[in-house]
């Protein structure tokens, strides 16, 4: 027998399953002052979640199993509050370790390449042709089998879908939408006969997402020419297609990062030089940014993200060079801050921008920079699965993957405690 109020119990919210003990007005349906309810659940698991409600702490007695209770949580509909009170918003700064996925071993010689994080502190795997899920609590769901062609990218449409591009044709349904619990496919993407014949396309593979449902990718025609296909997240079509056969140095896109302040998309490309370009569909326009800067640390760019607040773009060298140049202005060039004589020893360099911080991962440790000259402010490094091939921000997480161990290390930010 529980004893609460009304109050602690519409703190659940409306979506929950005490929500719905509730009328419009947030009243009790009730034929008198106090009502009984019973519940068949374990009551074990309800004391601890309803002193959450009560409290905004989450206390799990050494006793209880974690993974249970979270199910309890997900079932009353509360999993957002025991997200909340077990962690706050992700800071570099402060970030620990608080979990590690293995005990996978690799498929068919394949080791695991690409890491993406969802907003709901999901994450996914690619590797070869499957993709892993893993939800909130860490556990895998149903393994996504990509019939025997590479997986190319895949990334989070929202909190429970995911697209997967892979080297089998377009017209064969290379790449699809489908559900990240089940591994159901939903649909496959598809070229419309409008824009068949103006692009014949054969392949997808880097991904990125803009506004108003759009899915861009890296693609190329059967001529061998590339350019970036727009879809329809909503219908599966493709809706436009930007051939770049005029530009030789343009080829596969190795990132894709929508702008939504600028309504442009901004891609990075390593071969067959590195170069940096914006696409304004709406105007039809492209300019390549380094298209002109001579500066010899360019050529050892490897990774490039926005930083939308400054109308910035910054770039990571192979020589643990962190430079940034304005995209606002076309006859610009990489300003660099930090450069290194060496690269001996250095590989897989991956960049992010999150909550005002930059994060650049080297070898087995990822450098977090912070403050307006973006000096180097603390070091993210556990797990001895050898070097971080990718990571990846979403959920308040910060997930990275480890590529000789097949390891991927959980850093979490502690909730500041209630006083």
């Amino acid at each position: 027998m529980f004893e609460t109020t009304a109050t602690t119990l519409a703190g659940a919210g409306r979506n929950s399953f005490f929500g719905a003990m509730f009328d419009e007005n947030w009243n009790l349906h009730s034929d008198g002052e106090i009502t009984e309810h019973f519940i068949d659940r374990n009551p074990e698991h309800f004391g601890v979640l309803l002193d959450l409600l009560r409290t905004g702490e989450l206390d799990i007695p050494p006793k209880i199993d974690k993974k249970p209770l979270y199910r309890e949580a997900k079932y009353y509909g509360i999993l957002d509050h025991v997200r909340s009170a077990k962690w706050g918003l992700f800071d570099g700064n402060r970030a620990r370790l608080a979990q590690s996925i293995t005990g996978w071993s690799a498929s068919d010689g394949e080791v695991a390449q690409t890491i993406r994080a969802s907003p709901s502190g999901w994450c996914c795997v690619t590797q070869g042709s499957v993709v892993r899920v893993y939800d909130w609590m860490l556990e895998e769901h149903p393994i996504i089998h990509i019939e025997h062609n590479k997986v190319n990218d895949v990334g989070w449409v929202d909190s429970e879908s995911i697209v997967i591009s892979s080297d089998e044709k377009l017209a064969s349904g290379g790449m699809g939408l489908f559900n990240a619990s089940t591994g159901e496919l939903r649909y496959k993407f598809q070229v419309t006969d409008k824009l068949r014949t103006l692009a014949p396309l054969v392949t997808a593979s880097t991904l990125g997402f803009g506004s108003d449902n759009k899915l861009f990718s890296s693609c190329e025609n059967a001529d061998g020419y590339p350019g970036i296909g727009i879809w329809d997240l909503v219908t599966g079509k493709l809706i436009d297609f930007r051939s770049l056969a005029r530009h030789h140095s343009l080829r596969k896109a190795t990132r894709l990062q929508w702008l939504p302040d600028y309504n442009c998309l901004m891609a990075l490309y390593l071969y067959p030089k590195v170069d940096i370009a914006l696409f304004e569909f709406q105007q039809n326009a492209m300019c390549q940014l380094l298209a002109e800067d001579q500066n010899k640390h360019s050529s050892t760019i490897r990774d490039a993200t926005v930083i939308g607040e400054s109308s910035s773009i910054c770039v990571l060298g192979l020589n643990e060079c962190l430079g940034f140049l304005d995209f606002r202005r076309t006859d610009t060039s990489v300003n660099w801050r930090y450069k290194k004589d060496s690269s001996s020893g250095l590989c897989f360099p991956k960049l992010a921008f999150h909550r005002g911080e930059l994060f650049s991962s080297l070898n087995d440790s990822i450098s977090v920079y912070c403050g307006s000259d973006w000096l180097p402010t603390s070091q993210l490094r556990k797990s001895p699965g050898g070097p971080i091939c990718d990571f990846s921000i979403g959920g308040d997480r910060l997930f990275a993957l480890h590529k000789d161990e097949n390891v991927v290390d959980v850093w979490e930010t502690p909730r500041p405690p209630v006083i």
